[in-house]
């Protein structure tokens, strides 16, 4: 079992691959889109599931994604073609540091993605180069909540603190005009979704052979977490809007 079909497995009931509830999500697409008929880009839109929630509520909006991941496209495409969305929905088979387009868009969203960019910075310059004027970017990135165990730092990411995380997003020319830091039941509901998801497939189908690999693998993250990372990781949500002089 791949580390693709593990993702699908551990987000079937938490679609959103990250710490946010469906109440946060509506917020977070709110103040992204305060129109309703916006062009929208995903940077690294796996399933799609931004966009589709978006394109649902919003008849006059039109979306692109983009991803490496073939399958998780294709749940894409079978998804908006059950909502009746997929006249206004493009997606592209490729890496989203390498999408260009020729038409600018209002709402660019990357969360929990900036690992495909090299970090949070590089990810807001990738966005940067496919917005409109007074466009918007929708971004989630972690951060720590208290000082990380080295460990930690190891499995996770060398990323800042709050105050640290914005204070440099400020510096390299954005603006934030929301913000979202994910609640401890966010936080915990995620995990447990996504490692009890998995587990639970495993349990299911014991004649399949890849059932004992999954089973030990939900352990093993799950333990990460309780002992490694849950008191100190964080993850936070900003739209963001280009100060002037830096668009």
């Amino acid at each position: 079992m791949n580390r693709e079909e593990i993702s699908r497995i551990a987000h079937a009931d938490h679609p959103i691959k990250s710490p946010l509830d469906d109440a946060s999500v509506r917020q977070l697409l709110d103040r992204g889109l305060p129109r309703g008929d916006e062009r929208v880009l995903d940077l690294g839109c796996g399933g799609g599931e931004w966009l589709l929630r978006a394109l649902a509520t919003r008849p006059h909006l039109h979306a692109e994604g983009v991803d490496i991941s073939e399958d998780a496209l294709g749940q894409a495409r079978q998804a908006a073609g059950d909502l009746g969305v997929q006249d206004r929905l493009v997606l592209h088979h490729q890496p989203a540091a390498d999408f260009a387009s020729a038409e600018p868009f209002d709402l660019v969203i990357s969360v929990g993605a900036a690992h495909a960019f090299g970090g949070l910075l590089p990810t807001l310059a990738a966005a940067r180069k496919h917005l409109a004027p007074g466009g918007r970017v929708l971004i989630g990135d972690g951060f720590w909540e208290r000082t990380p165990s080295q460990e930690a730092i190891e499995m996770l990411g060398d990323f800042a603190d709050l105050a640290t995380t914005v204070d440099r997003v400020a510096e390299d020319g954005w603006i934030p005009v929301h913000g979202h830091v994910s609640t401890r039941q966010e936080l915990d509901a995620y995990e447990w979704a996504c490692w009890g998801s998995l587990a639970s497939w495993a349990l299911d189908h014991p004649a399949d052979p890849d059932s004992s690999h999954a089973l030990a693998t939900a352990a093993t993250h799950r333990s990460e977490w309780l002992h490694v990372y849950r008191d100190t990781w964080g993850f936070l949500s900003l739209v963001l809007r280009q100060a002037p002089g830096h668009a």
